[in-house]
């Protein structure tokens, strides 16, 4: 799976994690930096599993919560149709 944000839609990183907007709508959504992070892995060409990595390594949590995190975190952009998958 290789994931990658919709056309149209523009990222940022902030003070406090990531924006992303639609130009097209105007709609724009925050992300923490913890989501930041299992974003640009993804982007970056990354497994899940890698980014489950990342987020174990970088903070004090289980592969369990991290798991869960990338997963509701992909959930979400899926949902919000941010990304695409190649």
């Amino acid at each position: 799976m290789s994931l990658k944000l919709r056309p149209g839609v523009l990222m940022a990183e902030t003070e406090y994690g990531m924006a992303l907007l639609d130009d097209s709508s105007g709609d724009y959504w925050t992300l923490n930096p913890t989501a930041a992070m299992v974003l640009e892995t993804l982007l970056a060409g990354r497994s899940a599993q890698q980014a489950v990595h990342a987020l174990t390594e970088r903070y004090d949590v289980s592969d369990g919560i991290a798991r869960e995190d990338v997963e509701r975190v992909l959930g979400e952009l899926r949902s919000a149709g941010l990304v695409r998958e190649d």
